[in-house]
């Protein structure tokens, strides 16, 4: 406690000290004006100095400074915005005093002169050994401290705490203050820097101190929080970095103590939902895993948290050898106790699945392999139900063969009441995995989601490369909405929604509130530095062949309801014809093979009739609905 307050009393002293000159200043000032009036007139005589008088000028002035905030600075880095503050605590002050010293004798023997001089003698007498002060700082003791970095820190808090120790310990970077909106941290010192005021005050502060970086050191605050903190940032025109938040330095995407870039999933994230790790690793644990689309952008994730969270072992499938090389190494060193068996090839060939799960039983199947761009698999409507489709039919069917335990299919949002290709072929998928869920003991879990930031092919590489050519950024509609969700979250809920043991359930993840492509646009134009519209044009390029204007995440006839996960929805699978659904996915194997894309056509629409496809847009971008080619129109 003695301690405590010996810290609270060093931590004041500077200030008071300050305050004590200023007031001294206000009395010197007053006292020499008025001897310089009366000594101007001739035969003028001195009164006698009124010490009520005095006392109520310097009650006042104090009230003044304090309330324009002359008090949030320092003397360090006092510079031309401080000359103004004092200015208006000088016109403020002689304001003050004209009316309590009416009040108090009715301005009896104050000159009128003195009045009128005394704002400008006061900002003359505070200003210069404030301007001074920092010229002789500059000049003579803190050369090696100006060499580094002055940073501002945003947070008082344990993160800012730490951020301080590390930065004075680099030598690189000087902390010159630091902002938080707790009233009981103001005035405050962490291991010597000063609290200065609240987060708003970013700009003005960091004006004042001279600050050349900002560091958000609040790394558990809402996506909300995060945005009006960037703003902020963004509003003083300096750069900014922020410390990483605990579950990217546990996942391995961060350093401790590593300032990183705030990225747009920082800003479009959700607040953070902590997936059940004892159900995740009472079920994976010990188990072998197959994933196949191993080096993609979730097939890879899954391999990792599934390596991370207890499986033994992992086989590996893509035909990307450059992927799956990568994936293999990145195992290897990160997790050497755990097998890995990489197996080049395509998990639509029977052979290469038969073969990867002869070569290692596994008792869990992820299946993340598919295309995925919309607007080209309008035109490659073959390749799209080959790899999305009947693959997913031979993966599972092996599965089943197999005995494998679990088989979970990576789905997509779109093939809810599908309007494209990929939704279809997604679709046909979801209906092959039921097909064989009502024919075997494997347990069939599938789990759709939105967009992934980041993911390969997405909109956020691209809009990044974009704006690093200097633009523009191509947007599809400025009303165009998506849901989205970053790869290491979408991969927790995966696990988490396969763990919960349900035989044949569609799993739909909670995505939050869908987000504007032109915001996301905006938000990573600012984030580069830029300004929208000024340094990096947007244009409107219109909806593509295949493209809504805004995704659907559940079926109503799907009839969702809550999970004991609060980002987890499951819904009951819609009845089907079991023998009429198997063989229209054998004619679209034939048809498949015999690269018939107009029996193709058919077949998808006899397989999956709720596929409406949309492959025009109108002037106004309002989505039409039209028959597909060499489709009959069903709705006529």
């Amino acid at each position: 406690m003695r301690l405590d307050l010996r810290e609270r009393w060093s931590a004041a002293l500077p200030r008071l000290l300050v305050v004590a000159h200023d007031l001294l200043m206000v009395a010197i000032v007053w006292c020499v004006l008025h001897w310089l009036r009366y000594s101007i007139v001739a035969d003028g005589v001195m009164p006698t100095l009124d010490w009520t008088q005095l006392a109520i000028v310097l009650g006042l002035q104090a009230m003044v400074f304090w309330w324009v905030g002359l008090y949030r600075g320092l003397w360090r880095f006092a510079s031309v915005p401080d000359l103004a503050n004092l200015m208006k605590a000088g016109l403020l002050g002689v304001l003050c005093i004209v009316i309590g010293l009416f009040l108090y004798n009715r301005l009896q023997g104050v000159p009128r002169a003195v009045l009128v001089v005394y704002p400008f003698a006061l900002v003359a007498a505070l200003g210069m050994p404030r301007l001074l002060y920092r010229a002789w700082k500059d000049t003579t003791f803190d050369r090696r401290r100006d060499a580094a970095t002055r940073v501002l820190i945003l947070g008082a808090g344990r993160a800012g705490e730490t951020l301080i120790r590390d930065l004075l310990r680099s030598g690189n970077y000087a902390p010159v203050g630091m902002l938080d909106d707790a009233p009981r941290l103001r005035g405050t010192r962490v291991h010597g820097v000063p609290v200065l005021g609240k987060i708003a005050e970013a700009a003005d502060i960091a004006r004042e101190t001279a600050a050349k970086l900002i560091v958000i050191a609040m790394p558990s605050i809402s996506a909300d929080e995060m945005q009006r903190v960037i703003s902020l940032c963004e509003s003083t025109g300096l750069p900014f970095r922020m410390v990483p938040r605990l579950q990217d330095v546990l996942s391995g995407r961060s350093l401790p103590g590593q300032l990183k870039e705030v990225a747009i999933e920082d800003l479009l994230g959700r607040d953070p939902v902590p997936p059940d790790w004892q159900a995740i690793r009472s079920w994976l644990g010990g188990r072998s895993v197959l994933v196949t689309g191993a080096g993609g952008s979730i097939g890879s994730e899954l391999c990792r948290q599934s390596a991370r969270n207890g499986a033994v072992h992992l086989t590996l499938i893509d035909q990307d050898e450059l992927s799956l090389m990568r994936m293999q190494q990145e195992l290897a060193r990160d997790f050497p106790a755990i097998g890995c068996l990489p197996v080049l090839g395509d998990c639509g060939d029977p052979a290469v699945v038969a073969h990867a799960l002869r070569k290692h039983p596994v008792q869990a199947v992820f299946h993340a392999a598919a295309y995925k761009q919309v607007p080209i698999l309008e035109d490659q409507l073959r390749e799209a139900l080959r790899n999305n489709a009947i693959a997913t039919h031979v993966v599972a069917k092996a599965a089943v063969e197999a005995d494998v335990g679990t088989f979970v299919l990576i789905s997509t949002d779109k093939a809810v009441d599908p309007v494209n290709v990929l939704g279809a072929s997604k679709r046909l998928a979801e209906l092959a995995c039921q097909l064989h869920a009502s024919q075997s003991q494997t347990h069939f879990v599938t789990v759709r989601f939105g967009n992934v930031l980041d993911s390969a092919g997405s909109v956020v590489p691209l809009f990044r490369e974009q704006i690093r050519l200097g633009g523009p950024v191509t947007v599809t509609d400025p009303e165009v909405t998506r849901y989205f969700m970053t790869i290491p979250e979408a991969c927790q809920l995966i696990l988490q929604a396969s763990a919960m043991g349900a035989h044949d359930a569609i799993y739909t993840l909670d995505m939050g509130e869908p987000v504007a492509i032109r915001k996301l646009a905006e938000q990573m134009i600012r984030l580069a530095d830029k300004q929208p519209g000024k340094d990096i044009a947007i244009v409107y390029t219109g909806l593509r062949p295949g493209e809504k204007l805004h995704e659907t995440l559940f079926h109503v006839d799907e009839g969702y309801r809550p999970t004991n996960h609060p980002k987890i929805l499951v819904g009951e699978t819609r009845r089907i014809d079991s023998e009429s659904l198997q063989q229209a996915i054998s004619k679209i194997q034939s048809a498949v093979t015999a690269f018939d894309e107009s029996a193709l056509a058919e077949l998808v629409h006899d397989a999956v009739p709720e596929f409406a496809p949309m492959t025009h847009v109108e002037a106004n971008n309002a989505p039409v609905i039209v028959p597909f080619p060499g489709r009959r129109n069903r709705r006529s």
